[in-house]
């Protein structure tokens, strides 16, 4: 759906200047956030809440300066999105994090409901400490 695109592009746009409030704003109340890698970061955080408490609030604690995700593609059928981005920010520890993703998204009714992440899990293991270890 193109709706369902044009969405995913708007909250891009603002997540490449910093702004993760759109991100947030457009998560259902059930949403879920799945790592599809091996080691600590494997697994799922269900709920909009989880996925603030549990996995963005401590992931964003360990960050120096503000994190920006910048999208390269948008491919979109149906009621889902993939997205090919990068992120940007510096560590507290003064280490540079710039991870390459790809989200694959699947919205409903304007929200989004499931993010699939795929990304560089032995950059995100050398550089950050995990948040807690979702439920499943």
């Amino acid at each position: 759906m193109q709706a369902n695109k044009a969405l995913m592009q708007a909250i891009f746009s603002e997540l490449a200047q910093g702004n993760g409030r759109p991100l947030v704003d457009a998560m259902a109340d059930d949403f879920c956030w799945t790592f599809k890698s091996e080691g600590p970061w494997r697994g799922s955080y269900r709920g909009k809440q989880a996925v603030r408490e549990e996995l963005l609030g401590p992931l964003m604690a360990q960050f120096a300066d503000r994190y920006t995700n910048t999208a390269q593609r948008f491919i979109a059928e149906g009621e889902h999105v993939v997205i090919e981005c990068q992120g940007r920010v510096t560590t507290k520890a003064g280490q540079p994090y710039h991870n390459q993703y790809c989200y694959v998204c699947r919205l409903e009714g304007g929200q989004l409901k499931e993010l699939t992440e795929y990304m560089d899990t032995a950059l995100a293991q050398a550089v950050l400490a995990p948040p807690a270890r979702p439920g499943t």
